[in-house]
């Protein structure tokens, strides 16, 4: 490799390291302790939800229209906007709000135990994980936060391919893993770098690249989900929009769509009139039965008026790739063996980050030119004999 090409690289290597350094720490500090949010929610969840047992809610229970009437009951004078199921539990939940298009703010969420019909109250405050989701996803700044996040993630990428083009010449002569201990504080630093950055490097190009695409996710999944409905529906024209108390069963609803999409489990129903399903049908979104696929979604329109089925859907496989990203990203799908494996990978991309900066901070003036030098002098000794 030319001096010239080794300097490129060098310094695409750096720059694309140093510039979101601040914000990659802070990625991998909050996300640690989100690699375990399931286990963490559990022990501060309430002593009604911790008794929690039977079923999943998804499967079986009490009938769905009754557990509906008792949320609106619980909320007069609101509509219902969701209905989630849990493939773990009996847990379930309602989603209300004032009207169908309710902001975010303006919705209450419902606990139920289906396996009794128990009530467990609006949805608990996890201050301490709320907090750390947030700042990890879009720092508070919403969409914009989002997207400059992602920009860190597609740096990290250029950052760790870049290292990879220069740790062939910068360690041709030494055996792999070397840790020049004899040697001053600063390469003993680089051959740590070095060696834990080779060892992690899979790992973190694939947290990198679905990290990114979260980032830009959410347009790409508010498109499909705005053009499928709209798809969905067109048959329907300007239909007008089915009242609350005008709602075919819900349990009859749910068994047609279960019916036309056999072996798949429901995670959630989007009400009439919402972002999520149209003026008059009810959407049922349907997930895969294995820990990799159940976050791959497959709406279902049902008439809100009759309960008839319209038509289902299967995803486009950009936005199947979005969905498989997210559990991907947390190693959210191989239990508590592989978070584990995933917290150790953390803490290792944690030291690269760190000693990458170390390492500039204390950076020597003309030191890489030297190490330039030394390089392309090695490689003219070893071409000569």
């Amino acid at each position: 490799m030319s001096r010239r090409a080794i300097r490129f690289w060098y310094l695409l290597h750096k720059w694309s390291g140093i510039v979101p350094t601040a914000f990659l720490l802070m990625l991998c500090l909050t996300g640690l302790p989100l690699i375990f949010h399931d286990e963490i929610d559990a022990l501060m969840a309430s002593d009604a939800e911790a008794a929690l047992a039977g079923a999943p809610s998804a499967s079986s229970g009490l009938p769905l229209d009754a557990i509906l009437d008792q949320a609106l009951a619980d909320r007069p004078g609101e509509v219902p906007l969701f209905m989630a199921f849990s493939q773990d539990s009996p847990l379930l939940t309602v989603t209300t709000g004032p009207s169908p298009d309710a902001a975010g703010g303006d919705m209450t969420l419902l606990f139920f135990d289906r396996a009794t019909g128990e009530a467990l109250g609006p949805a608990p405050v996890n201050a301490p994980m709320d907090f750390l989701l947030q700042l990890h996803t879009d720092m508070f700044l919403g969409q914009g936060g989002m997207w400059a996040l992602g920009v860190c993630g597609i740096l990290l990428v250029v950052a760790l391919i870049s290292g990879v083009v220069l740790y062939a010449p910068f360690m041709r002569r030494l055996p792999f893993g070397t840790n020049r201990t004899d040697r001053s504080a600063r390469v003993r630093r680089l051959d740590q770098h070095n060696l834990v950055g080779i060892i992690a490097l899979g790992w973190m190009l694939v947290i990198a690249l679905t990290g990114a695409i979260n980032a830009f996710a959410d347009p790409l999944t508010e498109n499909w989900r705005d053009g499928e409905v709209a798809r969905l529906t067109a048959q329907y024209g300007e239909a007008a929009p089915v009242a609350p108390e005008e709602y075919a069963s819900l349990d009859a609803a749910l068994a047609t769509a279960q019916d036309a999409l056999p072996g798949r489990s429901p995670q959630f129903i989007a009400f009439p009139g919402g972002d999520w399903s149209s003026a008059r049908h009810y959407a049922i979104f349907f997930q895969g039965d294995r820990p990799v696929t159940q976050h791959l979604l497959t709406p279902a329109l049902v008439d809100a008026g009759s309960g008839a089925f319209v038509d289902a859907r299967t995803m486009p496989a950009l936005n199947q790739a979005l969905m498989m990203s997210k559990p991907l990203h947390f190693g959210d799908y191989g239990g508590l063996p592989l978070k584990i494996v995933w917290a150790l990978l953390t803490i290792a991309t944690i030291w690269v980050l760190w000693t990458g900066l170390a390492l500039w901070l204390r950076r020597r003036p003309g030191a890489i030119e030297r190490r330039i030098e030394e390089i392309r002098s090695g490689g003219r000794r070893q071409a000569l004999a």
